[in-house]
């Protein structure tokens, strides 16, 4: 077994109900001999697959972790073939700030996998996830939403991987947790996530973007409490009959799909979540933050698709994502 300086509170492999942390050792000024302690659940009842359900990766992202505080309160081990291991907010130091990245070291979770057991406080939870937890797993669902500075249309999503099989299953996966979308993804820079190092063990893996805007609404959460039921469902652990409901697909063919802010400034949105848009059309106006009288930059969309995502402050700065189109697969 891989070392690590995080030790778990609870079984990972006894059948029942059990909740506990991951300790991991922290000497800070505040407390010598300290400890950063992350949540965990760990359900198991007879044999099956087992999913790992993880949230808070960065921590101002909210409807993963009320989905899976209250399925680690209320999931009974009698209905479900396999094991559940549940990790609302497994980057708890940013979870605890409300912010994207660690308050302690810095770094951002989901680009700090697979990690080290001798790094960072957050390396080392990555390390003892990415060494202990991904393994166990036949599955991993990992939410995410836009944070304090994005939105986004509410979408499951899945990658186009090198493993045609893998993929398929990942896809099938993806469509089973029934978004009111459902996304093809590019990712802007794939070295170090979550997602990478899942899909590099060879598991299913899906995650989300369900909102954003540094909150959540009951529509946002609906979905993330409905989508981990219906996946437990598609992988043969959860017993039940899954909730679906219409899911439009939709696809980032390649990197024209991201509108980035070429100058700080003031944003104006010219086109709402949801709503058709053209190539060269105006997604966005900046206007000059310290003059006035002074023209606004027009950022247009590189192709035709539907605005999926929003840059959510009022200001901008040099090299922020404005916007997000994807394309409708037909």
């Amino acid at each position: 077994m891989t070392y690590s300086p995080i030790t778990p509170t609870i079984p990972l492999d006894a059948q029942g109900v059990h909740h506990g942390f991951l300790r991991l050792p922290h000497s800070r000024d505040e407390s010598a001999w300290g400890a950063v302690m992350v949540p965990i659940t760990v359900i198991a009842g007879g044999q099956g697959p087992t999913a790992l359900l993880t949230a808070g990766n960065h921590g101002d992202e909210y409807e993963g972790p009320i989905a899976l505080q209250e399925l680690a309160a209320t999931l009974d081990p009698a209905a479900i073939n396999g094991r559940v291991i549940i990790l609302p907010m497994m980057n708890l130091p940013a979870f605890s700030a409300g912010r994207r990245c660690s308050p302690i070291d810095g770094c951002n979770m989901n680009r700090s996998f697979p990690g080290r057991p001798d790094g960072t406080v957050t390396q080392k939870i990555a390390h003892f996830i990415a060494t202990r937890l991904v393994p166990m797993a036949d599955i991993v669902l990992d939410y995410h939403s836009g944070g304090r500075t994005l939105d986004f249309l509410p979408f499951a999503a899945a990658h186009i991987l090198a493993d045609k099989t893998q993929e398929a299953a990942c896809m099938a996966a993806m469509e089973a947790f029934n978004a009111p979308w459902s996304m093809r993804m590019l990712e802007i820079d794939s070295v170090g996530m979550f997602d990478t190092e899942v899909e590099s063990q060879g598991k299913v893996f899906v995650t989300t973007e369900l909102g954003g805007g540094g909150t959540a609404t009951a529509a946002s959460v609906a979905v993330a409490r409905k989508g981990a039921r219906n996946l437990l469902i598609h992988a043969g652990i959860l017993k039940g009959t899954p909730q679906k409901a219409p899911s439009e697909m939709l696809d980032m063919p390649d990197e024209r799909c991201f509108a980035f802010c070429e100058t700080p400034g003031l944003l104006e949105p010219m086109v709402d979540l949801g709503e058709e848009v053209e190539r060269g059309q105006p997604l966005a106006r900046i206007w000059p933050t310290d003059r006035s009288g002074s023209p606004a930059q027009e950022i247009p969309a590189r192709l035709s698709g539907i605005l999926t995502a929003r840059h959510v402050p009022g200001l901008v700065g040099m090299g922020d994502c404005v916007a997000v189109v994807a394309q409708r697969v037909t």
